[in-house]
């Protein structure tokens, strides 16, 4: 469970990342702010990639179970073979 909630947190981080860089972007229109919104994307892009290692190295080991589409036809498969 724990590790389901800092997933979501991430994604939450990330919207919120998103958001601001939107916001500095539309909102002014000098240099400083611009530099605060490459800040803001460039801490999204970063969180992003640690998040997709994290999930993909939870997966691997075990920690988060897929589930879904994807994964029900990977079973079905499996179960076809034998």
């Amino acid at each position: 469970m724990f590790i389901k909630t800092l997933i979501i947190a991430a994604f939450l981080a990330i919207i919120a990342s998103l958001g601001s860089a939107l916001f500095h972007l539309v909102k002014h229109k000098d240099a400083a702010h611009s530099q605060k919104t490459v800040k803001a994307l460039t801490f999204r892009i970063g969180l992003s990639v640690v998040l997709f290692i994290f999930v993909v190295i939870a997966i691997a080991t075990g920690l988060v179970q897929p589930t879904g589409l994807g994964a029900r036809i990977a079973m079905q498969n499996a179960h076809s073979q034998n």
